[in-house]
């Protein structure tokens, strides 16, 4: 039993933003516009939209009904519910966002790096050659990687510890704030660049052939699927947190849609940016994960006023890229919190430790721990550790809450609908069909994207 108060949000925009500032990171500003350019543009674009409704907003309701009914972290919410018997999974969950983290912090510090030396001018007059060339040396530098990673990790453990209203809403909500500023000034930008309407029509105006082009239908929607669970952190508590800091004075499907649709516009914006730029300067926009390090530089260092529109956009990534290591942060600390009973100043430093050390691995990869090839020649540590989160541990918690919450052997349906639907706002329609879809319809949609996950690494 609890002997101190629970703490919670300082307002419903708290709520919203840094439920939405986990949601918004690398996936959208990062990973979002070089699969959509990848993958044929703006069919991409709309299955993903696609999914996001019928498969993210339900189980973010869920996540975050479990979390405000239990008013516990994922560790101890099952118990809080009732059914301790399906603790394991929050042990699961939390291993999953420590796991996220391991190589999250060392993504974020490459984002920070990059702000730095565009504001130092590194970019003026390079080509992608001599981007690329940069982009390896940082890579295979521990000097490069690991004090970068060092600075996200412990800084985001500072602000966690100095409280949840204090330190990590307040934080959070100007981040988001300056985050939105510099996305629409450098989409306003892009946009006006000479031959970046191509680029926009690409990403906007469906087209068959960019689909055949890019590996076919099924393939395009199993892309769209994975991102639109990616994106939204839907299966490791990372939700459910958040939940448990909130009144029952909102309904929670509402809530839902609120920051499915502002990580959205985040995503969306984000391919505004990238997509009509490399149209613009003749760059290929799925040049994969190393199009904004790599290609996005060169485009700067040829681009009138580039010193600067660069700086912008990579104080862009990081802000969006260090409000989900805050989000997560929090649910570690409170995870682990509610497992040890300690102080939030007291497990703060503790986990900053144990996370810094957890995620050298990944931050050596490149340079001490090269040879490890998981994946066969070209892969790493970052790759075994992003396919273990986004394609096992993230749709399998997808999984256990639907059925958690939708099936007679957890929480049940009845239970859901009625936390969810607590407060005014809009519900979740508790009829025989949405029952139905929730606990059929979704648990399937979940086990084909795992089974297209594991396909697509092991099949051949």
């Amino acid at each position: 039993m609890e002997t101190k108060p629970r703490e919670s949000l300082g307002s419903r925009l708290g709520f919203i933003l840094l439920s939405a500032g986990c949601a918004i990171g690398i996936g959208n500003v990062w990973r979002f516009p070089w699969l959509a350019g990848q993958y044929g543009g703006a069919w991409f674009v709309l299955l993903y939209a696609v999914f996001l409704v019928a498969l993210g907003i339900p189980v973010m309701t869920m996540e975050f009904a479990m979390g405000r009914a239990s008013r516990k972290s994922p560790v101890a919410m099952y118990g809080a519910l009732g059914l301790p018997r399906w603790r394991w999974h929050g042990a699961v969950a939390l291993a999953g966002n420590v796991l996220l983290m391991m190589y999250y912090t060392t993504v974020s510090g490459w984002m920070v790096s990059y702000f730095a030396l565009a504001v130092a001018g590194a970019f003026s007059g390079a080509d992608a050659a001599a981007a690329g060339e940069r982009f390896g040396r940082t890579l295979a530098s521990p000097l490069w990687q690991v004090p970068p990673m060092a600075f996200v990790t412990f800084a985001g453990f500072g602000i966690c510890a100095a409280g949840l209203r204090g330190g990590v809403e307040r934080i959070v909500k100007w981040m988001m704030l300056a985050l939105l500023v510099l996305m629409l000034a450098l989409a306003l930008h892009s946009a006006t660049l000479p031959g970046s309407g191509a680029g926009v029509k690409y990403f906007l105006v469906p087209n068959a052939g960019n689909v055949a082009a890019h590996g076919g239908w099924m393939r395009v929607a199993a892309e769209a699927m994975n991102q639109a669970f990616f994106t939204l952190s839907l299966g490791v508590g990372s939700m459910a947190i958040f939940g448990s800091y909130i009144g029952r004075d909102r309904a929670l499907a509402g809530e839902a849609v609120r920051v499915t649709a502002l990580d959205t516009f985040v995503a969306i914006a984000a391919g505004f940016i990238v997509i009509p730029a490399c149209f613009a300067f003749g760059v290929e926009p799925g040049a994969g994960p190393g199009l904004v390090f790599v290609t996005l530089p060169a485009v700067f260092g040829h681009m009138a006023g580039g010193r600067f529109w660069g700086a912008v956009f990579f104080a862009f990534l990081s802000f969006a890229a260090f409000s989900t290591v805050l989000a997560v942060f929090e649910n570690i600390l409170a995870c682990v919190r509610d497992l040890t009973g300690w102080s939030r100043r007291t497990a703060a430093p503790a986990c900053a430790a144990a996370m810094f050390l957890l995620s050298l691995p990944c931050a050596l990869g490149w340079s001490l721990l090269s040879g490890f090839a998981p994946f066969g020649e070209g892969s790493g540590v970052l790759d075994l550790e992003d396919f273990a989160v986004s394609n096992v541990i993230l749709p399998v918690g997808a999984l256990v809450y639907v059925l958690f919450c939708t099936w007679r052997f957890g929480w049940g349906w009845d239970a859901f609908v009625a936390e969810a639907n607590a407060g005014r706002g809009l519900r979740v329609p508790g009829g025989r069909a949405m029952r139905l879809y929730a606990g059929i319809a979704l648990p399937a949609a979940i086990l084909l994207l795992f089974a297209l996950g594991l396909a697509d690494k092991f099949g051949g």
